[in-house]
């Protein structure tokens, strides 16, 4: 197999992403990178232009390389996981017939709980923060809103049109990981807002239809992921202790204040658009904490 067969393959792979597994554009981007630096790691350290036809020790190297570099083990796991994408994709295809990945192990990480915004620290950021009355200021209320309150991905809050919308049954619908739909209740204060919202909407677009991204720039195109960055960091910079200030930190938020209140496992699950519960129980840790704190408190035997 030459290398141009090779970055064909690698092609093909990115498109069986894309097409078939409907994986998003950040995953590939990064499956992309991670390949592209293991063939090049594969070339100059061992002459290797072919990395179908690599082996176990090559690719260990490549590990002990990454490491040595000061990556931190998170990311080494996250290139290892590409590996094993690829070449099960090589192996299905019929390109090869042993997978080099077999033996890699992942590397030990530190368990990490979820970061997330106190109770206290949300509610000032939405009723008591002054939002501008133009439709800038309006806009933004309605970003942190809507991630707070919903749990939405940052992607699918872009994706969102007014159509997906349902006012009369207080629901929205999104499309979360590969195309997949769910719906999710609307709180009757949220409800209120979207309507103030759209009221705004109307006034500073003077074509507007249901075919509307809900979350759009000045003029009126779709919200980009840096954009909706940037309206979060500046309203949590102003209220929130924590180290992160991205819009998943307000996902984070959203679950684990829901558990703290005793929500059901299973129905916060179907909520997030998890696929299973393992990525779900992760912020049941948060809970579990607080639950230690209230029986030391509390509890006279404590």
């Amino acid at each position: 197999m030459t290398t141009a067969h090779l970055s064909h393959m690698v092609e093909s792979f990115i498109n069986h992403l894309e097409f078939e597994k409907r994986t998003s554009r950040h995953t590939i981007i990064a499956y992309r990178k991670d390949l592209e630096q293991f063939e090049e790691f594969s070339r100059l350290s061992f002459e290797q232009e072919d990395i179908a036809k690599t082996d176990h020790s090559t690719i260990r190297a490549w590990v002990i390389d990454l490491v040595e570099q000061g990556l931190n083990p998170s990311s080494v796991n996250r290139k290892i996981a590409t590996l094993r994408s690829f070449y099960k994709f090589l192996m299905r295809s019929g390109e090869i017939t042993q997978d080099p990945t077999y033996k890699i192990r992942s590397l030990k990480t530190p368990k990490r709980l979820p970061e997330f915004v106190q109770e206290d620290t949300i509610g000032k950021i939405l009723e008591e923060m002054h939002y501008p009355a133009d439709f800038d200021g309006q806009r933004d209320r309605m970003v942190m809103e809507f991630l707070y309150l919903t749990g939405v991905r940052l992607s699918e809050l872009i994706e969102l049109r007014w159509r997906d919308i349902d006012l009369h049954q207080d629901a929205v619908k999104v499309f979360g990981k590969r195309k997949k739909e769910r719906i999710i209740p609307i709180s009757k204060s949220l409800k209120l807002n979207i309507i103030s919202y759209r009221k705004v909407f109307h006034e500073s677009f003077s074509i507007t239809d249901e075919n509307d991204y809900f979350i759009v720039t000045n003029d009126k195109e779709q919200a980009y992921p840096m954009k909706i960055y940037r309206i979060v960091r500046q309203y949590l910079d102003l209220f929130a202790q924590t180290t992160k200030r991205s819009p998943h930190l307000l996902r984070h938020t959203f679950a684990t204040h829901l558990l703290n209140k005793g929500a059901d496992l299973n129905a916060v699950k179907d909520l997030l658009g998890h696929a299973n519960l393992a990525a779900t129980q992760v912020y049941t840790h948060n809970s579990m904490e607080k639950l230690k704190a209230v029986f030391e408190q509390a509890h006279p035997k404590a």
